[in-house]
Parts: structure tokens; sequence; C-alpha cells
């Protein structure tokens, strides 16, 4: 029986987040406390400004917490070395990348670097994990299109199979969603819970997609002004949680049907 401790991938205790200089300290939030299961889709949500991004960023190790502690898969994040952590945690950022050259496949198969020998040799398992990744992504199809031929679209699945096919037990995605239509925001965050469910990845994403978050994420973490929380969207939206995220003379919180409207 898999105990409580080895279902969490990804823990923070008393985390505070923002950027640091010798002169100043710029604190954003603080007394983040999260712990995130195995093969849950996990979503972020908050006004701009609040500083998803950041906490995005500090839980991918990217830049270091003010205070407080993170640990990925029951070790401290900081005793990772570069490479060991690229084969533990994928990140998709909002950034256009420096690759639009390169084929969809030929973006793919950088997912598998974390395992590839100084000259970059794809073994039988690199290019099967490749083939799975675009199979499960819906974008084989698109293997031999340069990638900025791609719609938005087709571009953010192929970003994310890149991340699948790195196998990692996370993938943190900031703001997938981003320039995308109705439909294709439906179709990535319902691809992402697929993933979540059926690869048993731990996926968290941040969105100003708050209805379909609600609607698809097994939990949700929101940040306010105030503070910052985590449970499942039920249980947030008892607490009045979501309606403390925009002015309410603007918008207001239905909790009936856990969606925003905006006042006449």
């Amino acid at each position: 029986m898999t105990s409580e401790i080895e279902h969490i991938v990804l823990r923070a205790n008393a985390l505070s987040i923002g950027y640091a200089t010798k002169k100043n300290r710029n604190l954003i939030a603080e007394s983040i406390d999260l712990a995130l299961p195995k093969g849950n889709l996990i979503g972020l949500v908050g006004a701009n400004g609040i500083g998803k991004s950041t906490l995005l960023r500090t839980l991918a190790g990217m830049q270091a917490p003010l205070e407080g502690s993170i640990s990925l898969l029951n070790r401290d994040l900081l005793d990772y070395a570069p490479m060991e952590l690229a084969s533990k945690l994928s990140v998709v950022l909002t950034e256009t990348p420096a690759s639009q050259n390169l084929t969809v496949s030929e973006l793919v198969s950088l997912g598998r670097q974390p395992y590839t020998n100084w000259m970059g040799k794809l073994t039988s398992e690199d290019l099967l994990a490749i083939s799975h990744a675009l199979e499960i992504t819906d974008t084989k199809k698109l293997a031999e299109r340069k990638c900025f031929e791609l719609s938005d679209g087709q571009r953010q699945r192929v970003y994310i199979a890149r991340a699948l096919a790195q196998d990692t037990p996370i993938i943190i995605l900031d703001e997938p969603t981003t320039h995308l239509d109705l439909y294709h925001r439906a179709y990535v965050l319902k691809l992402l819970k697929r993933l979540a469910s059926e690869e048993k990845k731990t996926i968290l994403f941040s969105t100003h997609e708050v209805d379909l978050a609600i609607q698809l994420s097994d939990q949700m973490i929101v940040m306010t002004p105030q503070a910052t929380y985590i449970d499942d969207p039920c249980k947030l939206i008892e607490a009045g949680c979501f309606e403390s995220l925009f002015p309410k003379e603007i918008i207001q919180f239905d909790k009936n049907n856990g969606r925003f409207t905006i006042k006449p």
C-alpha cells in the first residue's frame, strides 16, 4: 500500500516567494503550504500580478524562495543537480522559444535531453517516449511540420508533448491556454486532465480560465491578497475563496453554478 508521503510528489512548507537583492526584499506571498499528490490536476488561479508565475518559478527551482522549503519526491529541491532535476520536473512556459525552425518531431525530442549521452544520440527507449508523447497529444500527424507553421493550439499541444517526452513525475505549466480560443482552451485543459488521470502525472498549471479550472481540476490553488488557499474546488467554493479574487462591484461569483458573472 502506498503511504501518504510516497503519494505526495511536490511539497512546500511555510513558503515565502518574491525577489531579493542585497538592498531590497520584495515579498509577493508568504505562508504557503502545498502538498501536490501523484496523478492530480491542480489549477492555480488569482488576479493579474498576484504572483502566480513567481510561485510556479519558485516551485520549479527557477528562482530561490525567500523563506521556507520545497521538497520534490521527498527530497529537498535544492539538492538536485540541474540535469537530475530535469528528469524529475518539466516546465512549459508561455514564452515563444527560439526553436521555431525545428520540426515538431525535433522539438519534442528535446524533451529527452536529460537522458541522452553527450552526443545527444537517441536510443530506442528515447524514440518510444517521443512516439508515445506525440500519440497521446494527437500531434503525430504534425511531426514533420515546422513549428512556425503551427496554430497556437497546435503549438501548445506540441509543448505539452515535449514535456511528456521528458517523462517527469510532475509537469508545471504557466498559462497554457493563453491566446487560445474557447474550444482550444477547453481542449488543452481536458488533455491535461487526461494526462494526470491516465499517465499518473502531477500537473500544476496557472490559468485565467477559472470557470474551466473549477470544472476540471482535482485541486486548486487560489492566490488572494490575504492568503493562498489549496483544496478541492467544491470546498474552496463553500469557503468563499473565489469571491475575493476580483472586485465585487464589477464581478461576482455564483456559488450555485461555480461561475463568474459581470454585474450589470
